[in-house]
């Protein structure tokens, strides 16, 4: 019994882990220290298994060079001055509506789901919590809450983490990511933001696929 809890533990601490990657590979422009980690060996495994290919190019390029160009593809990609895309749940979620746009109401959905789940902002953030990086960090804090429940073999709460993360997935995430992944592959011009984009899309459909299987148990 004591090998399922830390398989499970594990599992919940292995999802934690590509949750923040995401994050902060959306959060802002990659820095040194970032691509140093993303060209890690010890992720390679993960992302030839979720399909992503990052080129010849980004693994032999300095990182200095690198941080450059993928600083100045980052602004154009989501900060523009013009044109650019908006990582934001409620420019997507409502774009039918025609209400599109910043602190939408689906931004309001978002901040109370956190704040109702006992998480809070740091207090020197100033973004808008619909935000792709914040909403994967949340994600990311669920998982890593779970992983610490079953470190305590406290199954009801690690099953409470579940569901809530399940919660999130169904009413925030596959709403839009699926969408935003889209536009940044097409509007991209260098493999790294399609790469991850298509990173996010397929880890998202394998988290859907893992609740399908939990539902039908």
């Amino acid at each position: 019994m004591e090998t399922d809890w830390k398989i499970a533990a594990d599992n919940a601490r292995s999802r934690s882990s590509i949750y923040g990657l995401i994050a902060a590979i959306f959060r802002e422009e990659p820095g040194e220290a970032l691509i140093r980690e993303l060209k890690a060996s010890r992720l390679s495994e993960v992302f030839s298994s979720l399909g992503v290919n990052l080129g010849e190019e980004f693994y032999n390029s300095p990182e200095a060079e690198l941080a450059d160009t993928l600083g100045l593809e980052f602004t154009r990609l989501f900060i523009g001055p013009s044109n650019h895309i908006s990582a934001h749940e409620s420019v997507f979620a409502e774009l039918d509506s025609g209400m599109g746009g910043l602190w939408g109401a689906t931004t309001v959905k978002v901040k109370n789901f956190i704040e109702t789940a006992g998480l809070d902002y740091k207090a020197e953030f100033t973004g808008v919590p619909d935000h792709v990086s914040v909403e994967f960090e949340f994600m990311q804090k669920l998982t890593a809450s779970e992983a610490d429940k079953w470190d305590q073999q406290d199954q009801q709460g690690a099953e409470f983490c579940q569901t809530v993360q399940r919660k999130f997935i169904e009413e925030h995430l596959v709403t839009w990511i699926p969408q935003f992944c889209d536009a940044v592959v097409t509007k991209a011009e260098m493999p790294f933001y399609r790469a991850m984009s298509e990173l996010m899309k397929n880890y998202l459909e394998i988290e859907q696929q893992g609740i399908a299987a939990e539902t039908a148990a």
